[in-house]
């Protein structure tokens, strides 16, 4: 049977496997990402994701572990994979940002359980290690859907759609 201390481990390792697979897709999402608001929301997010993965590895040293490298390549994998098909495809602003918006919410989920478990375990440090690292990701998921309708629209644009009368029903303004 396992115990505690190992099933918080295990979740350290999982967060840690994710911070790591956000980083190699923030870094295709800036290549291939030409709006500069959004662009720069992924560069932000790439430096948080940074000091989140950090953070992670002193809580695993902490525990006497360190990061799988098992989980980090199957990572790493599917990272690159997803990679260079994002670089081939035309409606970078609409799909980097539903991709984006996709791991920003595996992570937050990933930090709740972390939180809870880390709480259970009685690890203090820990628990406030995901709780710092989950309010980045829904801070920047928040971002994300903000940008909605200016993304729609930039998407309906790189795929050659006239977008100048539909801009013109976004509420507030807001357009691409």
């Amino acid at each position: 049977m396992a115990s505690l201390e190992e099933q918080l481990v295990k979740y350290l390792t999982d967060a840690h496997a994710l911070e790591q697979n956000v980083a190699r897709q923030l870094d295709t999402m800036i290549q291939t990402t030409e709006d500069a608001e959004l662009k720069s929301h992924f560069e932000h997010h790439k430096l948080e994701t940074e000091r989140h993965k950090t953070a992670l590895e002193q809580r695993l040293e902490a525990h006497g572990a360190s990061p799988s490298a098992v989980k980090q390549a199957g990572q790493v994998v599917a990272a690159m994979g997803a990679g260079a098909a994002d670089i081939a495809r035309k409606d970078n602003a609409g799909k980097n940002a539903r991709d984006a918006f996709i791991s920003e919410h595996t992570e937050i989920a990933a930090y709740e359980l972390l939180e809870r478990v880390a709480n259970f375990a009685g690890d203090a440090q820990t628990v406030e290690v995901a709780r710092r690292n989950r309010a980045d990701e829904e801070a920047m998921a928040k971002k994300i859907a903000d940008s909605w309708d200016r993304v729609a629209l930039l998407s309906l644009q790189d795929e050659g759609v006239d977008i100048a009368e539909i801009a013109g029903r976004i509420p507030g303004g807001n357009a691409a």
